[in-house]
């Protein structure tokens, strides 16, 4: 938009002035902008710093805490593989304190192959008396 000539010099140079007050208001406020922006760019970086740093610790925390899960796990299955062993170790003694020397059909064959050599003692007859002959009863029935 094209602005009218004024016919009064001050007026124009009020003009010129305002103009030129505007150039330095802008100037002014661009120049608080950047400083404002350049102090929120470090507080931000600060603010990141300290993030980071507080996740470095974090981060240390939580692999110290994993190092010993870690540790307590190699524990618990070095333990778990100790009591498996021990408890495996103890069945095979029990396994072969109550097994037999031999199976019993190689003892029973050992026993036919070899020779008695000591003969048992006559066994005494066994008195038995005898049966009643089928179809008779103790008591004779009578007839009448």
């Amino acid at each position: 938009m094209s602005m009218r000539k004024t016919r009064n010099p001050e007026l124009a140079q009020a003009v010129d002035s305002l103009g030129d007050a505007a150039q330095h208001v802008r100037r002014a406020v661009r120049g608080k902008i950047d400083e404002i922006r350049a102090t929120a760019a470090a507080e931000l970086v600060k603010a990141k710093a300290v993030a980071l740093k507080k996740t470095g610790v974090v981060q240390g925390k939580v692999e110290a805490v994993l190092n010993r899960a870690e540790a307590r796990l190699h524990r618990l299955i070095a333990k778990a593989q100790k009591s498996l062993d021990t408890a495996v170790r103890l069945a095979e003694r029990r396994s072969a304190a109550s097994a037999p020397k031999a199976p019993a059909r190689a003892r029973a064959e050992k026993a036919a192959a070899r020779p008695r050599t000591r003969k048992s003692a006559p066994r005494k007859a066994v008195v038995t008396k005898p049966k009643a002959p089928a179809g008779t009863s103790r008591l004779r029935k009578t007839a009448g």
